[in-house]
């Protein structure tokens, strides 16, 4: 099978990991893919192999780059179907479709803003939302194939170390740097929180980095936060770190959340519809700074992180599994296999 992913940038964040994994997956099961974004350092771990990479300017909200991209790979028309992965990238999809007959889907990582931008999924072929969360919040814009199909983890490649407060005394943040994160709140939590022994590292980029840094500096508590930007070696900090916190407002699953619970790493989240599904008791209301400063006030004393069972988690050969069967589905109904 010929398959086109659509992915806006391939900076950083879980929608790129995901593409990351379900890329060499697809690979191993000796597909052809290829991968449409505007470029990223991510690019670097995708597989060697029946991959091609092509540069476009699929992450712009412009209708020019959008023709552009549309006309360009209308010209190739070499796939099998096309899979989008964000609104952007759907709008491509779409008109890409209309003009090559190529069938489309979209996964829906995220409960998205319920306004013109998500028209196309109305007319996608299939929509994959990794959650039921997301499948109820779009449903009024979603077509008739559509499928829930969770994200899998890939098998970490250390464990937990097992130390946690009060003998190991580091948290850790994995994610992207923006407000919809919910990083600053833990550090006005953590302001609160001087007079005890603890430090954070904050493993990840974005937008938000400068200005939290400052606000670091503006609580009192820069010298206890390190920021490491961009890295490969996650598994490396969650099997040191003591709790992993993810105070995220909104997602559409929580990857770093599951792949915390598949190394063994408590966690303190959030109270997010996606994370209920994996959750034995109460979350922390997000962006509420009082909540979270006493659940990490908790931690530090040697209470309990958040009730999460890993359970209910699948590994990724099953997602990407479950992706093939459903482009078959739609390939048939399309009656081109």
């Amino acid at each position: 099978m010929k398959i086109l992913h659509i992915v806006p940038e391939f900076e950083e964040g879980g929608v790129e990991r995901y593409v990351v994994q379900l890329c060499h997956e697809q690979v191993k099961h000796n597909h052809h893919v290829t991968l449409a974004t505007a470029g990223g350092k991510l690019e670097k771990f995708l597989p060697e192999n029946n991959m091609k990479i092509i540069h476009l300017p699929v992450q712009r909200k412009n209708i020019f780059t959008a023709i552009y991209s549309i006309k360009y790979l209308s010209k190739i028309h070499d796939w099998d179907i096309i899979h989008a992965h964000s609104r952007v990238p759907a709008w491509v999809a779409w008109r890409t479709s209309v003009k090559t007959q190529i069938p489309w889907i979209m996964t829906a990582h995220a409960p998205y803003s319920l306004n013109f931008g998500i028209k196309p999924l109305r007319h996608a072929n299939g929509v994959i939302c990794v959650s039921e969360s997301v499948q109820e919040e779009l449903k009024d814009y979603l077509p008739e194939n559509t499928i829930t199909i969770p994200n899998g983890i890939r098998k970490p490649k250390v464990l937990w170390s097992g130390k946690y407060f009060p003998e190991n005394k580091k948290f850790l943040y994995v994610g992207y740097l923006a407000r919809r994160k919910g990083l600053d709140t833990v550090f006005h939590a953590l302001g609160k929180l001087k007079n005890y022994d603890w430090t954070l590292d904050v493993v990840g980029d974005g937008s938000q980095r400068h200005e939290l840094k400052s606000l670091a500096e503006s609580l009192g508590i820069s010298e206890r936060i390190k920021f490491y930007g961009f890295r490969d070696d996650t598994d490396e900090f969650m099997s040191r770190a003591a709790c992993l916190l993810f105070p995220s407002h909104s997602e559409g699953f929580g990857l770093v959340v599951i792949e915390a619970l598949a190394e063994g790493l408590p966690v303190l989240a959030s109270d997010l519809e996606p994370l209920r599904a994996f959750a034995s008791g109460s979350l922390i209301p997000h962006n509420d700074i009082s909540a979270w400063t006493e659940a990490i006030e908790r931690v530090i004393n040697g209470g309990a992180a958040s009730p999460f069972s890993a359970d209910k988690l699948i590994m990724f050969e099953e997602t990407a599994q479950r992706t093939e069967d459903f482009y078959r589905k739609i390939l048939n109904s399309a009656g081109l296999h």
